[in-house]
Formats: C-alpha cells, structure tokens, sequence
C-alpha cells in the first residue's frame, strides 16, 4: 500500500520552486546581466548545460573542500554561515555580506565578480571554479 506522501512532496518543491524564482526575479538588471553571462560562458563551455542550480551553489559556498589553502577551506572561513551579516578576512577586515538582499550592490559589477571568484576559488578549491559553479554560487547568493 502507499502512503499519501506523493502529494506532500509535490507541494513542497513546488513551494521551493515558487521561493527560489520569486527571490530570483528580485535580481536588479545588473545582476540579472551578470548571471545571464556566466550562463552563455557555462552553455558554451559544456554544450549538455541545463541551467544553474542554487542547492549545488549552497553546497559548493557552504561546503568544506581540501584542494586550496588549509587556512580557508570553505567560502564560509571568511565570509561567516550567516551571509546576511558581515564576515571577515583572515587579517581581521570586514567583508559586506554577501546575501544580496541585504547587498543589493553585490554581483552587479561583472569585472569585481570575476576577480573574486578567481582570488578565493584559488584559495578554497586550489583551482578556479568552473563556469557551471560560478553561476551556481551566484544563483545561490542571488536568491538569499
């Protein structure tokens, strides 16, 4: 026999579905061009691309990797779990949060984006991240 949990479980991705979208469509212009750009630079890279993910970027962002330096082995080191509130760098200097809602100037800037993500993927992964994992990182920050 089954148990009625087909339903429950439809509704609630649709629920996570309707959040993720309707925290995406609150991306300004910039930042909307900026994802759109990593999204033709990830298609291009991999022709079997099918979009972004924001629970592969929370993995990534939230993860703790072993190929960049030992002092930072998680984006979360310098930048805090709490990405709605300021982190620090390993020398003591803030960084504004990194959750767009409450930073809206954040990923608006096409050229400070990819200097980040070249300097800390370095550092984290020991490599730069991918195409796919910048735009999933960005999809992930962007619905916060």
């Amino acid at each position: 026999m089954t148990t009625p949990r087909r339903p429950l479980t439809v509704a609630l991705t649709l629920t996570l579905l309707l959040a993720a979208t309707s925290a995406l469509a609150a991306m300004s212009p910039a930042q909307k061009s900026v994802l759109d750009a990593h999204a033709a630079v990830a298609a291009k890279a991999d022709p079997a691309f099918q979009g972004f993910s924001a629970e592969r970027g929370k993995a990534l962002f939230l993860g703790t990797h072993t190929g960049g330096k030992p002092e930072t082995p998680s984006c979360t080191t310098c930048h805090s779990a709490d990405l709605t509130k300021q982190g620090k760098t390993r020398a003591g200097k803030p960084i504004e949060p990194m959750a767009a809602s409450v930073n809206p100037k954040r990923y608006t800037d096409p050229t400070e984006v990819e200097k980040w993500f070249k300097r800390n993927c370095s550092d984290v992964l020991g490599r730069e991240c991918t195409p796919t994992e910048k735009g999933d990182a960005l999809t992930f920050l962007l619905g916060l």
